[in-house]
């Protein structure tokens, strides 16, 4: 069965929907971590949530961060605002997500599914971290492929004999092009993009124009491991 990768959702309710139309009835979904932390947080993690167990889930750091016990890189007044829009049970849901996911996809073989990086949920890398030092990261990892998000930039490159791919952000991307970024698996790696309307939103920061790839590939270099 082939398995659509969606990550850094990010409270985006109509990139989610959008992308959700465009998934066929007979492929698996994998959420790869930060749901919620966006405009619409509580109806975005339900609209996954009924899709029932279709879905595969992983946790991301913004997720987590939504636990008052947990310390974090995310903004504390925007973990503050979209903790104030869930639940207790929803963030008790969120923060109790595995970080790691493992399935195997025709043609691709054993795929891993993390957040950040096989060590944490916080690493940065992009297409442009020279190999000896995103290396180390994926030191004794048993799998064919890994797929991640974090940086909301999409590629697709090999590290310590592993390809590695990033999944881009459903909603909130940093690329050239307006969209919904995602990844479909299987049998091979198809990278997509899914246009749809934004909404205007009261989350701080929501209704700015994003920053161009460029400008944020070059500040995520400069943070990147080892750098």
């Amino acid at each position: 069965m082939p398995v659509a990768a969606l990550y850094d959702v990010h409270g985006n309710l109509p990139a989610l929907e959008a992308v959700l139309a465009e998934i066929p009835e007979d492929t698996e979904i994998v959420v790869g971590g930060d749901v919620a932390l966006g405009a619409s947080p509580s109806e975005t993690l339900e609209r996954l949530r009924r899709l029932g167990d279709r879905v595969r889930w992983i946790r991301g750091n913004a997720d987590r961060e939504l636990d008052p016990g947990e310390a974090g890189i995310a903004p504390r007044h925007l973990i503050d605002w979209v903790r104030d829009r869930l639940s207790a049970e929803q963030i008790t849901f969120l923060h109790g997500l595995p970080p790691q996911l493992m399935l195997e996809i025709r043609g691709l073989g054993r795929v891993l599914f993390v957040h950040a990086s096989p060590r944490n949920d916080e690493d940065i890398f992009t297409a442009l971290t020279p190999e000896e030092r995103v290396a180390p990261l994926f030191e004794g990892v048993d799998a064919d492929v890994v797929v991640c998000g974090h940086t909301h930039m999409q590629f697709d490159r090999e590290i310590a004999g592993i390809r590695v791919i990033n999944a881009g952000s459903v909603g909130m991307p940093y690329e050239d092009e307006p969209g919904a970024y995602w990844v479909l698996l299987g049998p091979d790696v198809e990278h997509r993009r899914t246009a749809y309307e934004r909404a205007e939103s009261g989350f701080p920061g929501w209704n700015d124009p994003p920053p161009p790839r460029s400008e944020v590939l070059a500040l995520y270099e400069s943070r990147a491991v080892g750098a």
